[in-house]
């Protein structure tokens, strides 16, 4: 995979450059919660536009259905791009129109461009390789050479991720080559005990990387929506907690493979209950109650792991040299509901291991609540990506980049 260094050394200047980001940034209308996948991607565009390259940054943002999307535009993070980098930046209103040829044609040097959301055109997203590759033929025609650094859409075989390398000169921009870096110490090189800490809504989502870290990790600890078919699995009344029956059988599968591993799968003991889930907008008090992981009464919802289960994940985090970290423990975006998430983080932040939060909503909280990102070993911004990575996959857009 050649390198963006490489890429520098040959030279750039003059040269329209397609850098490939993840500017997937959560909104509330047009303002950004979360800028931290903006940020992430700067240290690319900085060294190319100083190196004298006209810089084409393509993104995608939310899942719009192959058509223009106000809610979806780019625009708001163009904006905060060009805030960033102290700098203006030119923004075209479509992908690759009249207004996309013009943008880029009338970049100079050192400058840089935002193109208008890719999944506002089918061909992004086509399923089909012939129109998917006719809209990378079409963004080919925006630039000389095209660096992948939106490594939260690698795992995607879309047109600007997978085709479009197959058409330019391309390398691997400084965010791709240090998310890796770092997954590769995940799989490789693992100080031990080795924990894995797996939260988040579903549990169908992680079944790929449970499946593969059963072979992997010392210690899995489960919170978040997606516990409660744990629990349930175990014989545990649930309530109305978010709950995946048809995957009963295969948690109890995972349980019995982790004890016959010696691989320690913990569960929450205690969790914070309530019958009406909380108002995100407002915040107003939620007033949870406390029980016993197994006493969950019949018409109320698991939303956070309780203060004993924080005391015994805190205490099997202690002692860790490595820890992988993907999914709050609960609604975290609600005060009453963040406690089991921060605690989490302050073990992490705590502790001696080697620590990787694995993007997504886990990234998030890190910084909605109050945390400082340099006391992790590594925030990554791709979770479904890094959870791909994990269970052993080939991801598309890092194929695409081997030379």
């Amino acid at each position: 995979m050649k390198t963006i260094d490489e890429l520098l050394a040959d030279g750039v200047a003059g040269q329209r450059v397609f850098v490939r980001a993840d500017l997937n940034v959560p909104l509330e209308g047009t303002t950004i919660t979360d800028d931290g996948r903006i940020r992430a991607v700067l240290p690319t565009i900085t060294k190319l536009a100083h190196a004298g390259a006209r810089v084409v940054v393509a993104s995608h943002l939310g899942r719009p259905k192959g058509a223009p999307e106000p809610a979806f535009s780019l625009a708001p993070a163009a904006a905060r791009l060009g805030e960033l980098l102290g700098s203006d930046i030119a923004f075209a209103t479509d992908t690759v129109g009249e207004s996309a040829r013009a943008t880029v044609a009338g970049l100079a040097d050192g400058q840089v461009a935002v193109i208008e959301n890719l999944r506002f055109n089918p061909g992004e997203t086509s399923k089909d390789d012939v129109e998917r590759g006719a809209f990378a033929d079409q963004l080919a025609e925006l630039a000389d050479v095209y660096v992948g650094d939106g490594f939260g859409a690698v795992h995607r075989k879309h047109a600007s991720v997978f085709d479009l390398p197959a058409r330019l000169p391309h390398a691997a921009g400084y965010l791709i080559a240090t998310e890796v870096g770092v997954l590769k110490k995940l799989t490789e090189d693992v100080e031990r005990p080795y924990v894995v800490v797996l939260g988040g809504a579903k549990v169908s989502d992680k079944l790929g990387v449970i499946d593969h870290l059963l072979e992997k990790a010392d210690r899995i600890l489960v919170g978040g929506g997606m516990a409660y078919t744990f629990l349930k699995a175990k014989g545990y009344e649930v309530g109305i907690s978010l709950l995946q029956e048809d995957q009963i059988p295969t948690v109890l599968e995972y349980l019995a493979r982790a004890e016959k591993r010696g691989v320690e799968f913990v569960l929450p003991v205690d969790v914070l209950v309530s019958s009406e889930f909380p108002d995100l907008k407002t915040k107003a008090p939620a007033n949870p109650t406390t029980v016993p992981a197994d006493a969950i009464p019949a018409d109320q919802e698991g939303l956070d792991i309780g203060p004993e289960t924080r005391k015994l994940y805190a205490s099997k985090l202690a002692d860790a040299g490595t820890v992988f970290w993907n999914g709050p423990m609960g609604v975290f975006e609600h005060p009453d509901y963040a406690e089991g998430t921060r605690a989490v983080a302050q073990a992490l932040v705590d502790g001696p291991a080697f620590t990787v939060v694995g993007g997504g909503d886990s990234a998030a909280a890190v910084r909605i609540l109050g945390f400082d990102e340099k006391a992790f070993g590594h925030i990554s911004t791709g979770g479904g990506a890094s959870l791909e990575y994990l269970e052993g996959k080939t991801l598309p857009g890092l194929a695409a980049l081997e030379d």
